[in-house]
Order: C-alpha cells, then sequence, then structure tokens
C-alpha cells in the first residue's frame, strides 16, 4: 500500500479532506476561545458580587457545566436546543423543520464547559491581587469602571495566563468531540478516510500527529505571550 498516495492532496488522496478538518478544528477552537472567555470572566464577577443571587447563580453554572462530561453536555446542546425548538415551533401551529448547526452547537457546548473552568482561573487571579490595588485606585480618584480597565485587569490577565493556557490545550483536544455530531473535524475526516481506505493506524496515527503539531504550536505561542506579557508587567 502506497500511504504516501494516500496522504497526497489531489483526487487520489485524503490529503485535502484532512487539510479541511484541520481548518475546522482550528476555527472551532478559535471561535470558541473569546465566548469561553467572556462568559467566564462574567462568571467569576459574579461569583466576587455582593449580591447573593449573581454569587448563587454564577456558583451554580460552574457547578453544573464543571459535573456534566463534555460529551453530555454537547449532545444537550445539540438535540435539546434541536427538540426545544421544534416544540416552539409546534406550540405556535408551525411544521417547519429546524436543525441546529453543528459548528454552532460545539461552540455553545465547549464555550460553557470552558467559561466553567476559565472562571475559577478567573477567581483566583482575583484573590491574588491585593486588596491595596483597589484602595490606591480609589485613593486616586479612579471610579471603579477605569480601576479595573487600568489597574486590575492588566494584573490579572499576567496571574490568570498560565491557567488560561492549560485550558486553551484542553479546548483543542476536545474539539474531537464535535465529530461525534457530524462536524467535519480533524477525526471525524480522518475516521472517513480509515474507513474507506481500511487503513485505520494511518489515518488515525496522523490524527494524533496534527493534534500533537497544534499543540506545540500553541504551547510556542503561549509561551511567547506569556513572557511577554510578564516582561510588561516587570517594567511597570
Amino acid at each position: 500500500m502506497d500511504y504516501t498516495a494516500l496522504l497526497s492532496f489531489g483526487p487520489e488522496g485524503w490529503g485535502d479532506d484532512i487539510a479541511s478538518g484541520v481548518a475546522v478544528t482550528v476555527s472551532l477552537a478559535l471561535a470558541t476561545l473569546p465566548l469561553g472567555l467572556a462568559l467566564g470572566f462574567v462568571v467569576a464577577l459574579g461569583k466576587r458580587s455582593a449580591e447573593p443571587t449573581l454569587r448563587l447563580s454564577a456558583n451554580i453554572f460552574t457547578t453544573i457545566f464543571r459535573g456534566l462530561p463534555e460529551l453530555l453536555t454537547l449532545f444537550l446542546v445539540y438535540y435539546g436546543a434541536q427538540i426545544a425548538i421544534q416544540q416552539v415551533v409546534k406550540a405556535a401551529g408551525g411544521e417547519t423543520y429546524i436543525e441546529i448547526n453543528a459548528f454552532a452547537a460545539g461552540m455553545v457546548a465547549l464555550g460553557a464547559v470552558f467559561s466553567a473552568y476559565a472562571s475559577e482561573v478567573f477567581a483566583a487571579a482575583f484573590n491574588a491581587i491585593p486588596h491595596g490595588q483597589y484602595e490606591g485606585a480609589h485613593a486616586l480618584g479612579l471610579s471603579r469602571r477605569r480601576t479595573m480597565r487600568l489597574v486590575i485587569l492588566p494584573q490579572l490577565i499576567r496571574i490568570a495566563l498560565p491557567g488560561l493556557s492549560n485550558l486553551w490545550l484542553i479546548l483543542l483536544k476536545e474539539t474531537a468531540l464535535v465529530s461525534i455530531i457530524g462536524l467535519s473535524d480533524i477525526l471525524r475526516q480522518t475516521g472517513i478516510a480509515s474507513r474507506t481506505t481500511g487503513e485505520a493506524f494511518l489515518f488515525y496515527g496522523t490524527a494524533c500527529l496534527l493534534y500533537l503539531v497544534l499543540a506545540l504550536i500553541s504551547s510556542v505561542a503561549l509561551s511567547a505571550v506569556e513572557r511577554r506579557v510578564s516582561a510588561s508587567g516587570a517594567a511597570r
């Protein structure tokens, strides 16, 4: 068997399909990241709120999405939301079939899980910032918003970055779950190729290498960002 031909680009090989799977995997991870970070930051703020209802809601959110398996969360978003929408349409007297986009469902499900863990990282980073920073900003006449933007956020990012970097690597691997709902990511494309050709070891081995390469590139990039952020913080 000519393995090079199987992995080549063009009509005779599976290179094009696998490359498109890589693009889908990276796109999903990059699309999920800002959603997870923003929601995680909001949840972390909720945990620090003086309002008991907000604290309780934030803690319930993290308990649910940290406690549920990621695959089950994906199924709940993809199938559960689809069923709920269909019931609403049916109750309104409609008969239109609505299908949830697999990419959007994956982004929402993985974003919810990512945000639950990110909120813990942000909460720990908030606790690591001395309370005197807030008092000093208040003494200088800064508003709460400007204190957060100018004083707290730069320190928060520097403290939280290592933990968020680990969460990014986990997110990158968890994108493989979306192959279950039909999204053509790395795992789904290599799975189709292995079943079609009977070369499971070749294509699943290729998937392993691709995930490792993505993780390596991410680690190098994140290490560079961490060094730059640390250097900028030391220069202040």
